[in-house]
């Protein structure tokens, strides 16, 4: 349990962060179902769209430290590969 001022204060700031960071997530999560949907439904152009839109969410969460750059490096790079492979298909 904190006793002195600054660990209390520091304890309010890890909680409020915490909610912060879990909301981004959650967002993020959000933006990469709705390409896995896209994908999944076998539309190229509502796939692109999504792709579209999630890389800049993601590209944030990496900014605010959310996620690690080599994780949504990877996540990017993945789902551009199968969103291509739905628009040649």
């Amino acid at each position: 349990m904190a006793n002195t001022a600054q660990s209390k204060k520091r304890a309010r700031q890890s909680e409020a962060r915490y909610a912060v960071n879990k909301a981004r997530r959650s967002r993020i999560r959000t933006f990469l179902r709705k390409v896995e949907e896209a994908i999944a439904s076998g539309d190229a152009e509502v796939a692109a769209a999504a792709l579209k839109a999630a890389q800049p969410e993601l590209a944030r969460g990496v900014s605010k430290g959310v996620l690690h750059k080599n994780t949504v490096s990877r996540k990017i790079s993945r789902l551009a590969s199968r969103v291509k492979a739905v628009v040649k298909a």
